[in-house]
């Protein structure tokens, strides 16, 4: 009984020693993303001295060459690129657009959506026939479809709290809709904006065709009620929408993964990764998508080894390429990563903005690991407000890891969502709606997380 008794207090002091040096460890990392920060300045230069940086393009390679040079200033064990072949898609002209009620015209705020074609020289002219789903498309059929231009206008739904969620059931007709609509004969579409917030801002976005390819953009949801309203008015053939853009493909361009490392001391081939992606849309800067992600990525490297931290293992920032039209990028990492035998840990995106902390969400725990995480990480997180520690999360960068190390746990960042899509793919994306304290306190709980990894695992 006493050498049982001696061996719960020795257990007991061990785990007390252990999270207190846990707690120390991790007031430090936020002492020095707090005090000392650097990723905010570094979102500066890339939004300002850069900015809008879409796949193929020239900026996205100057985004390249000095995401290289700012992380070899650190110091890491290793920085290096990996090449990958990106689709090189152009917008041209400003698009343009009028709802045409008789002889009124009413201008409205338009966007073609990414990897969209162009419209003839002329621009387009046609009936529009609202609808709200892509199961519509098939109940309507092609006799009613056929040489009108579908206008998709489903909005967000409020009642999600997490808005991404609201993101993901409204997604199908921008990114499906273009395609389906043309398996019917029409001749272009329009899709209300992804966002809640009612305005002028038009929020573009990735589409996918199948054999047929028509023109597509997004229109302002201010536009989109506008429309929705006039076409319940009057009778649809008194209504007709233009509009016009010039967008094209260009050949596939080459371009690069930007990575840095810190090797581990114990275990160098077991990596922990967390990144963003570099790409941008090019309507603004880029900066909540994803530059708040790629600029917290490195500050976890940074601040790690401004703290002489050594880690067990080795721990990777990734500024992906090509997330936004194509995901290239990702699917690039974990085809290396296979073909070099790298087993990786743990691989954490950040690509929702760099609002305020809120936790993380796994993919690839078993119920009674997350309830372990929860019960020794929590306490360590919860005076930080980074503690929701819940089931569910990824990101797109990083799923391509399941299949090349299948043990791999990947984890979404979460802070608080309810100003991203407000923002999101628009030209309101600039530095300007980027909150210091909230993007250092985001790098903070990142740099903790990968720490608590690395010295306890799962």
């Amino acid at each position: 009984m006493k050498i049982k008794l001696l061996l719960s207090l020795l257990l007991l002091f061990t785990t007390a020693l252990a999270n207190a040096q846990d707690s120390l460890a991790i007031r430090k990392i936020y002492d020095e993303a707090l005090v000392n920060g650097k990723c905010y300045e570094n979102l500066h230069y890339l939004c300002k001295n850069i900015g809008p940086r879409l796949s193929g393009s020239a900026n996205a390679q100057k985004a390249v060459e000095w995401g290289k040079k700012l992380m070899e200033s650190y110091g890491f064990d290793h920085v290096f690129l990996q090449e990958v072949m990106v689709p090189h898609w152009v917008r041209g002209e400003k698009e343009q657009a009028k709802i045409i009620d008789g002889t009124k015209e009413i201008a409205v705020p338009i966007c073609a959506l990414g990897m969209s074609v162009a419209t003839p020289k002329e621009g387009i002219t046609a009936n529009v026939i609202e609808v709200h789903s892509l199961q519509e498309l098939k109940t309507l059929g092609k006799d009613v479809i056929k040489g009108k231009i579908v206008f998709f206008n489903r909005p967000f739904d409020p009642r999600f709290i997490e808005t991404g969620m609201a993101y993901g059931t409204a997604g199908d007709q921008r990114f499906l809709g273009p395609g389906e609509a043309a398996k019917y004969g029409a001749v272009g579409v329009i899709v209300r904006s992804l966002t809640e917030i009612i305005d002028d801002y038009p929020h573009t976005g990735a589409t996918v065709y199948g054999d047929i390819k028509i023109p597509a953009a997004a229109i302002s949801t201010k536009g989109a009620n506008l429309l929705s309203s006039m076409l319940k008015m009057r009778k649809m053939p008194l209504i007709k929408f233009y509009f016009k853009q010039s967008c094209k493909q260009l050949p596939d361009a080459l371009s690069y993964n930007v990575i840095a490392e810190l090797k581990g001391s114990e275990n160098p081939n077991k990596f922990i990764t967390v990144g963003g992606h570099l790409d941008s849309w090019d309507l603004a800067e880029g900066a909540n998508d994803d530059g708040t992600g790629v600029m917290q990525s490195l500050e976890v490297l940074r601040i790690l080894k401004t703290l002489n931290y050594h880690p067990k293992n080795s721990i990777r920032a990734v500024f992906f390429m090509n997330e936004e039209n194509g995901e290239k990028g990702g699917i690039k990492y974990a085809e290396l990563a296979a073909k070099n035998k790298e087993e990786h840990i743990a691989a954490i995106e950040t690509d929702e903005g760099g609002f305020t902390p809120r936790g993380f969400g796994f993919t690839g725990l078993s119920a009674s690991a997350l309830k372990k995480i929860n019960k020794e990480w929590k306490p360590l997180l919860e005076p930080y407000e980074a503690d929701r520690l819940i089931a569910g999360g990824g990101g797109s960068d990083i799923e391509p890891l399941v299949s090349a190390a299948p043990s791999v746990v990947i984890i979404g960042y979460l802070p608080d969502s309810q100003r991203y899509f407000d923002l999101h793919h628009t030209a309101k994306d600039v530095f300007e709606n980027v909150n210091k304290r909230e993007l250092e306190l985001g790098s903070a709980a990142m740099a903790s997380l990968v720490y608590l990894i690395d010295q306890h695992g799962f």
